[in-house]
């Protein structure tokens, strides 16, 4: 009953606590409440998070976005995880700031860390979880906005929403894909890019 935890981002104070990296702040918040600390390993940061009887191994890959298939593989060997239990955090452009919005399998929407990793593994069958980032930035400014730090208001906001990511992960180790997305999808919705206003109407599975 093991799991690989992925949460996509990129390494270096630079990109810390960028909205591109909101993969590894829910890694972090997840090892954080758990007491359990990240150790520097191959192709990235690791840490290992024991729940009810589930082993949790989270991986914050250090080969920068682009070339997260190579750490997502390395990792599923290592360990002997089948794909199944291979879970991807990551940030989506489509989506309303805080959306969440878990799918079974999918295309890369154009995110090029889901890109690379469908290419190495050679499927995109794989669970994953996009949060939304928003997509308040005026033509030509996409790179800045994504590569840019989160205001002061869009942190506390997401802070609540880091922390039901945290619980869909544990879910997905406990419950499974299709009754986490039941149970996580329609709440995990937000109607706009203003915080703090949830979608009504049915939930996505």
């Amino acid at each position: 009953m093991k799991y690989l935890i992925v949460g996509l981002g990129n390494i270096g104070d630079e990109y810390r606590d960028t909205r591109h990296n909101i993969g590894f702040s829910v890694l972090d918040a997840f090892a954080e409440d758990s007491g359990a600390r990240f150790n520097d390993g191959r192709y990235g940061s690791m840490s290992g998070v024991k729940y009810r009887g589930r082993t949790f191994v989270l991986l914050k890959p250090s080969t920068y976005m682009n070339l997260s298939g190579n750490a997502v593989n390395y990792w599923l060997r290592k360990e002997k995880i089948p794909i199944e239990n291979l879970l991807v955090i990551v940030d989506d452009l489509a989506l309303p700031l805080g959306s969440i919005r878990m799918r079974a399998k999918g295309s890369d929407g154009g995110h090029n860390g889901l890109a690379h990793i469908n290419q190495v593994l050679g499927t995109n069958e794989y669970p994953r979880i996009r949060i939304g980032i928003g997509n308040d930035f005026s033509k030509g400014s996409q790179v800045n906005y994504v590569l840019g730090r989160w205001t002061a208001e869009e942190w506390k906001f997401l802070a609540g929403r880091i922390a039901i990511v945290v619980d869909m992960i544990k879910s997905f180790g406990i419950s499974g894909t299709e009754l986490t997305m039941t149970a996580y999808n329609k709440a995990g919705r937000i109607s706009s890019n203003e915080p703090g206003k949830s979608e009504s109407g049915s939930g996505e599975s």
